[in-house]
Formats: C-alpha cells, sequence, structure tokens
C-alpha cells in the first residue's frame, strides 16, 4: 500500500450470511473511487488482497486515462459464486458500502450481475450498473477493445481494417463473446478461442460454429495477428511471452501483466505492440459512469469511440520516449491526476 499509494483497505464479514470481502480505495484525488465486486473463490484471504490491490490501482489509471472525475478502488468477495449468492448476502455487502460515506461506489465485475447490483441498491446509493439505467457493461467494455484493436492494427500496419487479421481470444464469457461478435460482424474470418467453462463453450458454437476451439495451453503460441486475452490477469508472464506469436496484444481483461514493468518491457523487446489493459478495456467504466450524470447511450458509445484516438497517442509517446506501452500510458494517466490535483491547489467554498 505504501509503494502505490493506496488511501484504504478494508476487511468486512457477515455472520448471517457468510459475505467475506476485502474493498481497496487506491486514489480519490479526480473524484470517489469506482471499481467493480468480484466474487471469486481464492485460495485463502492473501491471494484476495493481492488481487484487490492490484485492481483498484488499475482501476485509477483506467478512469484517469479514460478523463473521468473518478478515483480507482475495488472489491472482491472470497466464495464460490454458485453457492454464496441471494439477496441477503449482497444487502450486506450494500451496508458496508455505504458505510464508506461515498468515498466508493461500486458495480458488476467476475461473477456478479446486474441483479446483484439491484440488491446492493437496496442498502446503498453507491452503486452503478443497475437494470434499466446502464445495465450489463460487457458488451460496451467489448466494443471499446474493438475500437481499441482497430487502432492497434491501424498503428503497426498502417490500416485497421480486420478482415484479413486473424485472432485468438482467450476467455469467452460475456465480454470475450461480445468482442468475438464485434470481430464477426467487421468480417474477421479466422478466430481461435480457449474457455475453461463448458457452458461458454457450447455458447459459441451454437452462434459462430466457425471459431476454432482450442486448449487453454495452446492459445500463446498461435500464430495469430492479435491475441486478445479476455479472462483472467497475469496471463501474459515471464513463462508465456516466450510462447507468443501474436504481434498485438489487446483484449478485455484487467491486469493481463503478471509484472508490469518486467512484462511490458519483455514485449518491446519481442517487438509485441501492447495495448495496455486499463485504456482498452474502460468501456466498461465509461458506460456505469454516464450513469451518475444520466445515462444517454449515444453518448457513452461516441466517449468509447474515444479509445481508438487515445491509443493511438499512447503508441506515439511509447515511439517518441522509446519506453514501453504500458510506461507511456501511465504517464498519459498520472499526467491528467497531477494536473487536475494542482488546479484544486486553491480553497474555493463550496
Amino acid at each position: 500500500m505504501e509503494r502505490y499509494g493506496f488511501e484504504q483497505m478494508v476487511y468486512f464479514h457477515d455472520k448471517t450470511t457468510g459475505l467475506k470481502g476485502i474493498t481497496c480505495i487506491h486514489d480519490t484525488t479526480l473524484g470517489p473511487a469506482l471499481g467493480g465486486t468480484r466474487l471469486w473463490n481464492y485460495a485463502n484471504e492473501e491471494e484476495a488482497a493481492l488481487d484487490c490491490l492490484r485492481l483498484a490501482r488499475g482501476m485509477t489509471l483506467k478512469n484517469a486515462a479514460a478523463g473521468l472525475n473518478l478515483g480507482g478502488g475495488k472489491t472482491v468477495l472470497i466464495g464460490d459464486a454458485s453457492k454464496v449468492k441471494s439477496e441477503a448476502y449482497f444487502r450486506a455487502l450494500g451496508r458496508y458500502v455505504q458505510s464508506l460515506n461515498g468515498r466508493y461506489i461500486t458495480a458488476e465485475d467476475v461473477n456478479t450481475t446486474t441483479k446483484d447490483m439491484d440488491y446492493i441498491h437496496m442498502e446503498t446509493d453507491y452503486v452503478v450498473g443497475l437494470d434499466g439505467k446502464s445495465g450489463n457493461p460487457s458488451p460496451i467494455t467489448a466494443l471499446g477493445a474493438f475500437h481499441g484493436i482497430r487502432a492497434s492494427l491501424k498503428h503497426l500496419y498502417g490500416s485497421d481494417d480486420l478482415e484479413n487479421a486473424s485472432f485468438s481470444i482467450q476467455g469467452v464469457g460475456e465480454t470475450g463473446r461480445a468482442l468475438m461478435d464485434y470481430l464477426y460482424e467487421a468480417g474477421v474470418k479466422k478466430i481461435y478461442y480457449s474457455e475453461i467453462n463448458p457452458r461458454n463453450i457450447e455458447k459459441v458454437k451454437e452462434k459462430h460454429p466457425d471459431a476454432i476451439l482450442v486448449e487453454p495451453e495452446e492459445i500463446y503460441a498461435l500464430d495469430v495477428d492479435v491475441f486478445a486475452p479476455c479472462a483472467l490477469g497475469a496471463v501474459i508472464n515471464e513463462n508465456t511471452i516466450p510462447l507468443l506469436k501474436a504481434k498485438i496484444i489487446a483484449g478485455n481483461a484487467n491486469n493481463v501483466l503478471a509484472d508490469e514493468d518486467r512484462d511490458s518491457q519483455l514485449l518491446k523487446e519481442k517487438n509485441v505492440l501492447y495495448a495496455p489493459d486499463f485504456v482498452i478495456n474502460a468501456g466498461g467504466v465509461i458506460n456505469v459512469y454516464h450513469e451518475l450524470h444520466g445515462y444517454n447511450r449515444n453518448r457513452v458509445i461516441k466517449d468509447v469511440e474515444k479509445i481508438y484516438d487515445r491509443l493511438l497517442e499512447i503508441f506515439r509517446i511509447s515511439e517518441e520516449e522509446n519506453v514501453s506501452t504500458q510506461a507511456a500510458a501511465k504517464v498519459f494517466a498520472l499526467k491528467r491526476i497531477e494536473t487536475i490535483k494542482n488546479i484544486r491547489a486553491n480553497y474555493i467554498l463550496k
């Protein structure tokens, strides 16, 4: 927490429902910390805490880079999603969110849904992604990644044409399948994918029978233009980087790099163009941010399209300063946080 400037970390437990989790608030310079609630069957509390810390810091960078007046935070819940979920469970979480008095706003994430957010909303107003408002952010997250992939192709090949590019998608949950939909609609002909959930595999086979299923361990070594990680984080690391044949890494997943400094540099040395995750997958948080100010889907779509130009600017910074794209993206985000902090140095009575 000291190394990366975290503000707050809260452990909580509700004995009635068995709710057990952690909320991390990384930085609130730009505004209240916003980040989703992830439910996962972590091996232990230490693993959950590390994931929460990484995700919260990633949200600070994501919100800043996306031009949003929000800080970064995250909640992780420890448990088996098939066993623990209930109205009471999420209402108990809502009470803990409320106890933070607006410093943290939650939303859906892995293994949580708009229905769960509605239960949280019964106990707090500090929740977004509600049914009837912005709703499920997955399709918008995937749309942002789609535009980010176009920008990556434009930077590398001089054209954002997708028809002749080949793809591998790691994870075809809601966002991964939505990304696959956008790619096929754009005329893509060759897509490989890997997935561990049989239900998700069946959904892809029904809708996109031409997509090629491969074993999870095979996905890294496929000779494709774009590798799209759309599952959990830390999949790009010192063990998987030597296997990569893709020219571009651009997907929906958070915290793709196991060690952001080491792995981003390794990718640079390998001449693999990396679209930093907290920039390319910001569509979802852009979507829920608009819910705070009066939701208008057309405005959301226009804001998500800006990911294209934002990535091109980051790729330009990377080349001009001879740094990794991850480092360039952090410069882009942290510069905005520092600028806004400095203009607020003068006292104004509200």
